[in-house]
């Protein structure tokens, strides 16, 4: 079997893969035989192909991804940029990642600027995989949110970075399969009206930051003027960014 094999892409496409041609070269180029033929089956039956593959591609480089992990998504590659151009003109800055899953926000923060890291996430099976991933960049940390950092960064922070959980919980069913059924629902679920989890960071973000620091939350569209008001009533500024190009939303929030 090649890696354009006509047959393989036709399964894939048929179960739903939009990308069938790139994701046929990938578990054609992953292994063969036997366990190439199982990877197809796992995926025709709706695993993630990051968890499949181990990786994910985010901000330029492969970031380790296991199985039970949320797998990071490319609009996320806006929060990165954004709190890099936020981190010009600090000296040796600190920059916490929060919600880390993985680490792939605070590993594309740690590549592009020189940065003392630490991040964090409740889910020990994320914080595992983030360890990983952040060998020589950072220290990773589990726990709930900033009760999982140590006491010596508060009022140190430059950066808060927190791609937290935004779905609305009675929006979860309609999420695709891979989703819902793959990844950990704490990394999904924002509650009610799905800004539960960044409510809760904004209000522990002044403590955390430096004077000038900054605070940015990932979020949508239509939550994003309601978690600026948040933000603003923990004695942050606020500014909502947009990133067109991969349909990000965010919120930035400055001490």
């Amino acid at each position: 079997m090649t890696t354009t094999d006509p047959a393989l892409v036709g399964r894939l496409r048929a179960a739903g893969c939009v990308f069938a041609e790139d994701e046929a070269a990938l578990l054609a180029g992953a292994a063969d035989g036997a366990v190439r033929d199982e990877l197809v089956a796992r995926r025709v039956a709706g695993e993630p192909l990051e968890h499949l593959l181990g990786w994910a591609s985010f901000d330029g480089h492969r970031i380790g991804v296991t199985a039970g992990v949320f797998v990071p998504r490319r609009r996320s590659e806006a929060l990165v940029h954004a709190a890099v151009a936020l981190l010009d003109g600090w000296r040796s800055p600190l920059v916490v990642d929060l919600c880390c899953g993985c680490g792939a926000l605070g590993a594309a923060i740690a590549r592009r600027v020189p940065v003392e890291l630490h991040a964090a996430d409740v889910d020990p099976v994320a914080t595992a995989c983030a360890a990983a991933n952040l060998a020589g960049l950072g220290a990773v940390h589990t726990g709930d949110l900033a009760d999982a950092l140590p006491a010596g960064l508060r009022g140190r922070v430059a950066v808060l970075v927190a791609n937290t959980p935004y779905v609305p919980s009675t929006a979860i069913a309609d999420m695709p399969p891979e989703a819902r059924e793959h990844e950990p629902r704490a990394a999904l679920d924002g509650g009610d009206d799905g800004l539960d989890p960044a409510r809760r960071v904004a209000a522990a973000a002044p403590d955390l930051l430096a004077p000038g620091g900054t605070l940015l939350i990932e979020t949508s569209t239509a939550q994003a003027p309601v978690l600026a008001e948040t933000f603003a009533a923990h004695g942050l500024v606020p500014e909502i960014g947009t990133d067109d190009t991969r349909d990000a939303t965010w919120v930035t929030g400055r001490r």
